[in-house]
């Protein structure tokens, strides 16, 4: 089982692609996707949950990944399939 990972992102958005398509590369098939353009309280919720305003930001479970480098390092590093694969 493949924990939840929610995304905070915008269309079109090359960094939000980007991480989609890594994540994807690394065998998750479903990605909650909340689209701060079209909510206002999403993007709220995004600033009250990471202090961060750049997009994408993403979480594994309750754990705030960061966007897209911070994924591609927690990789390189060896954490992200463990996080993946928590329940």
């Amino acid at each position: 089982m493949t924990a939840k990972v929610t995304m905070y992102c915008v269309p079109g958005h090359l960094g939000c692609t980007r991480a989609e398509d890594y994540l994807k590369s690394k065998g998750v098939t479903d990605i909650e996707m909340a689209w701060v353009d079209a909510d206002p309280y999403l993007r709220t919720e995004m600033w009250a949950r990471t202090e961060r305003k750049t997009l994408p930001q993403i979480f594994i479970g309750e754990t705030h990944v960061g966007g897209f480098v911070d994924l591609v390092e927690l990789d390189q590093e060896g954490g992200l399939d463990a996080l993946l694969k928590a329940d």
